[in-house]
């Protein structure tokens, strides 16, 4: 459905007004179980020139600051940092705000007379009472515009796929995060697991001590390979490689011997010879001449007779001992202030175990699978810690695609820390606020620029910029708001508050920044403003659950379905199990991603190509083909005889081919001409190796259930169907069970 019009949100109104009211947080996304539905095997649920201009939303003028404080001790200038922080040359004047209400008036004078008859707080002091003050904002936003998706104290114990949450801002991969309670025998071990976006990254390495990247200059005692200065001088070896060169050109392409090269040679010979007969050079200068004049021999006979290509030619070089100059790592030592210590060492993956009997998932909080590639181990204090495996330390042309980016956050051993492990990721200098319904358009937004491919739009970068500067803007504002507290903060404290100040500025600004990108993407894709695409009826801004992972929508797809059944008339998508366990598939209820298994604690071995799919990316995603309905299914399969259920996802992309659902450009089996998102090319797909990949998974017990599962025998369909009905499962995307669940034999 449409959200229909927007007006100015109530949470905002203490700094920018927003121009887009919250959509109406939906009753439970997340999917309370359903009757009957349990936690174990048998019960787990599913501005550039010509450009158009937009209108930015006005920020309201910062208030009045009282007087600044006496002058800093020379050499030191807050105001100076703070421009430097904010890449600005000065500070505005601050514009005196309008006249407040008469009532707001008295409290004030109130306040003022109370103040006045105590002493001033001090910076740092101050730098608390505004984070109370934040807080108490926090819980008023919460209160008039609720979390998208509510973060549990205590995730579900054991539950493989976790609770899925999204996280404001854009430092994640789709915003989206899972909390995980792991069973073990010291109580659970509850871990956040997400994808940071790349262009994230340097804020969370900022937060980090990492050993050897700081360096410093030593001098050090080498042996180096280095020319006589004879031969420097006379340049010896330019003139016997340009010999060399020129004739070896003639002998590869087979032309007759020129002038030129003829001439480049004599040159040589004639240097060389000069140095040869100067009786005054020692005896290593002498080597070092007889050396070139050997080549050029080679050379001569080449000239004279011609023949093959001839091998290649060294240099003459001695070894000799020097000091020089090196960039060393620094050893290790205390984090740097306001930083937390990080240990590199080889990539892992938490080692987790599914019980088949019971459906629980288990770790102690130990044991870890190797992988191909680096990863950080974060110490974050109290026994907490993280593991981030970065981008910029993985070459994509040699490790895992698929686990760059990847973060863990580890809580102490016990219950009850979900808050926390959102809240813990500021210490990372990563958003750690629940997305609101009014944010989460904005992730809608960015979903379907992608997948829609409309990045390149006449617009679309005036759009972005825009957004962008609207955030700086937000920026300075709260530093005008906070100037007095922050000049009296020492270098360290002054760089952790901008942080958090940009964290703050940008949960704030979001909002604005959505009115001015959804109005890029509506005439992008056809509508007159953005007020009408938001009324569309394919407009859907908030996320649905699939197989407990959160799933956009696109708005060309779910307005348009009937059209995209028509293309699609006569074709169907389909999965293969290749001989896995159809009812433990269904058991879990969701197909699931190589990435997703591991942490689910499914062993390996699944997949067709899951080592392959690491390196490409396609980890990331489950893999589907569309093919012309088939009429005699094999078993073991699942069918989506209406692809327009999965189309309407904004996280797939496809090739008309087989190429491991490459994402990696680094990867031999990378093609991004190939590459498609778009629905209507799918469904022409003519080749039998086609894939679609689906990141995450696919929810298999809700509405994104095939309309076939096809069993191997009719005691295998009724063993799944009788596990079903006791879990309470009577229907499978909107069909009764018994008509989705079939044999071979039924065709």
């Amino acid at each position: 459905m449409g959200t229909g019009s927007k007006s100015s949100h109530q949470s905002y109104a203490v700094s920018p007004t927003a121009l887009a009211e919250a959509p109406a947080a939906p009753l439970d996304i997340t999917g309370a179980p359903a009757p009957g539905e349990g936690t174990d095997l048998t019960g787990a649920a599913a501005g550039a020139a010509g450009e158009p201009a937009f209108e930015v939303p006005e920020l309201p003028e910062p208030v009045v600051e009282p007087a600044p404080p006496a002058e800093p001790p020379a050499g030191e200038d807050p105001l100076a940092e703070l421009d430097a922080l904010l890449g600005t040359e000065s500070e505005p004047e601050p514009v005196a705000a309008a006249a407040p209400p008469e009532e707001e008036a008295q409290e004030a004078s109130v306040e003022g007379e109370l103040q006045s008859s105590s002493e001033e707080p001090s910076a740092e002091e101050a730098v608390l009472l505004q984070a109370e003050d934040n807080a108490e904002v926090q819980e008023e936003e919460e209160e008039t515009d609720p979390p998208l998706t509510p973060v549990p104290a205590a995730p579900p114990v054991g539950e493989p796929t976790g609770t899925p949450i999204l996280v404001g801002g854009d430092d994640f991969i789709n915003s989206e995060a899972t909390l995980v309670a792991y069973d073990s025998p010291d109580g659970p071990r509850e871990v956040l697991l997400t994808h940071i976006s790349e262009e994230a990254e340097e804020k969370l390495l900022d937060a980090l001590s990492i050993p050897g990247t700081h360096m410093e200059e030593i001098q050090v005692e080498e042996e180096v390979k280095e020319r006589l200065d004879l031969d420097k001088e006379k340049k010896l070896a330019e003139l016997t490689k340009t010999a060399v060169s020129s004739v070896q050109h003639k002998l590869k392409t087979g032309s007759e011997m020129s002038d030129a090269s003829i001439a480049k040679h004599q040159a040589a010979v004639d240097a060389v010879s000069a140095v040869l007969n100067d009786p005054s050079i020692s005896d290593e200068e002498k080597a070092m001449a007889q050396h070139y004049m050997d080549q050029l021999s080679v050379v001569k006979d080449k000239i004279e007779n011609g023949g093959v290509p001839m091998p290649w030619m060294d240099a003459y070089e001695v070894t000799a001992t020097k000091m020089v100059t090196k960039q060393v790592p620094v050893p290790d030592g205390e984090p740097e202030p306001g930083t937390l210590a990080a240990t590199v060492r080889k990539a892992s993956r938490i080692q987790a175990n599914l019980d088949p009997a019971t459906g629980q998932t288990s770790w102690d909080g130990v044991a870890r699978s190797s992988a191909k590639g680096t990863e950080y181990e974060i110490d974050m204090g109290d026994g907490w810690k993280a593991v981030y495996r970065p981008y910029k330390d993985n070459d994509p042309a040699s490790t895992e695609f698929s686990l760059r980016g990847q973060l863990e956050v580890h809580a102490p051993a016990g219950a009850g820390h979900g808050k926390d492990l959102v809240e813990r990721l500021e210490q990372l200098h990563l958003m750690n606020k629940p997305m609101t319904a009014a944010e989460g358009e904005w992730t809608y937004l960015a979903n379907n620029i992608q997948a829609q491919g409309l990045e390149g739009s006449a617009g679309m970068k005036a759009a972005m910029e825009t957004a962008q500067g609207l955030q700086d803007l937000q920026v300075q504002e709260i530093v005008h708001q906070r100037m007095e507290s922050l000049m009296g903060l020492d270098s360290d404290a002054l760089q952790t508050a901008m942080k958090r100040i940009h964290l703050e500025a940008s949960h704030k600004v979001l909002p604005m920044k959505v009115e001015v990108v959804r109005d890029a993407v509506a005439k992008a894709s056809g509508f007159s403003s953005g007020a009408e695409l938001a009324a569309s009826p394919g407009y859907e801004p908030t996320p649905s659950t699939s197989g407990k992972w959160l799933t956009w929508s696109r708005f060309d797809v779910t307005g348009n379905k009937a059209e995209i059944q028509s293309a699609f008339k006569g074709r169907s998508l389909s999965h293969n199990l290749n001989g896995g366990d159809l009812a433990s598939l269904l058991g879990v209820g969701v197909l699931a991603s190589t990435e997703k298994r591991a942490v689910m604690g499914i062993g390996g071995g699944l997949g067709l190509s899951e080592q392959a799919d690491k390196m490409t990316g396609g980890a990331n995603s489950v893999f589907l083909r569309v093919k012309k309905t088939p009429a005699k299914p094999g078993g073991g399969r699942l069918i989506w005889d209406d692809p327009s259920v999965l189309m309407q996802r904004s996280d797939y992309y496809a090739y008309n081919g087989d190429h491991y659902g490459a994402i990696n450009p680094a990867h031999h089996n990378y093609n991004a001409g190939a590459i498609t998102r778009d629905p209507m090319k799918i469904a022409k797909f003519t080749s039998s190796s086609n894939e679609i990949m689906f990141r995450n998974g696919i929810d298999l017990l809700g509405a994104e259930a095939p309309s076939r599962i096809v069993c191997h025998t009719a005691a295998e369909r009724s063993s799944i169907l009788a596990s079903l009905t006791a879990r309470g499962i009577t229907q499978l995307g909107g069909k009764p069970v018994e008509d989705v669940l079939c044999t071979e034999a039924d065709y």
